[in-house]
């Protein structure tokens, strides 16, 4: 293929996030009411529990404030919940009444091209999210180190890994009724995933399934980074995660063609 010929394979991906862009410029609302649920979260905490609550143990061990623990477990949820919204209700409207994918298959794009052009517009939703999160947290206080801003990067990652897998998730749904899965599983993770009390707070075999979820991951990273308890072992998370948005792209890719031309 001609170096021409790459760009434009390249670019294929972005003509569908421009599409989903200007789709959601009249109805903007759809996005941004999103984001009230951890938002509202935060607020109820900073307002109740960590007036109740005055110190629970950080990454390192050492007592921080109870805002200042729970606020990085909420970031992460706010890039979880922006993500996977887009990856599952508003993916299966398009699958199920839009037919909008056989008319996009017909032109140059390919499947890959509609998997990977979804992945990003709702990997854009989540940012815009964790944002939007920032912009009331930081002035909270809930943030205390520098390292916070690399918590954008972290949470591209965590949107890039609850996206993919949503999709995958949602080739396999029929019916609306099966979209309440979705909540089924992200309600627990967000109650669970410590993002409101420490690992150490569950008996072991629970903490185990806390470790395997990839929520547990992005929230380890977004709390080290927030407190300015960064180390090697982190790596540990961000392996994780990437590992999961490449199991969750490729197992969509495979399953989304079938699905959309079944």
């Amino acid at each position: 293929m001609s170096a021409a010929g790459l760009v434009a394979r390249a670019r294929s991906p972005w003509y569908l996030i421009e599409r989903n862009a200007l789709v959601y410029r009249r109805r903007w609302m759809v996005v941004v009411s999103g984001l009230f649920e951890p938002l509202f979260y935060l607020l109820a905490m900073w307002l109740g529990l960590a007036r109740l609550i005055d110190e629970v143990p950080g990454p390192g061990g050492e007592p921080i404030g109870y805002l200042a623990f729970v606020a990085p477990g909420l970031l992460a949820a706010a890039a979880m919940l922006g993500s996977l919204s887009e990856a599952t209700y508003r993916l299966f409207l398009k699958i199920v009444e839009g037919r909008s994918y056989q008319g996009m298959l017909a032109t140059p794009l390919t499947v890959t091209d509609l998997c990977v052009g979804e992945l990003g517009w709702a990997v854009v939703r989540g940012i815009l999210y964790t944002v939007g999160f920032l912009a009331v947290a930081v002035p909270l206080g809930a943030v205390t180190s520098w390292w916070a801003v690399l918590c954008l990067p972290v949470a591209l990652l965590v949107c890039v890994a609850f996206a993919a897998l949503g999709q995958a998730a949602t080739t396999y749904m029929r019916t609306w009724q099966d979209l309440d899965l979705t909540q089924l599983a992200a309600v627990p993770l967000l109650l669970c995933s410590t993002t409101f009390f420490p690992l150490d707070a569950y008996p072991r075999a629970l903490q185990l399934v806390v470790e395997a979820t990839p929520l547990f991951h992005g929230v380890a990273l977004m709390r080290a980074l927030t407190t300015g308890h960064v180390h090697a072992g982190l790596a540990v998370h961000v392996l994780y995660l990437a590992a999961a948005a490449a199991v969750g792209l490729r197992w969509s890719s495979r399953r989304l063609g079938p699905r959309i031309l079944g």
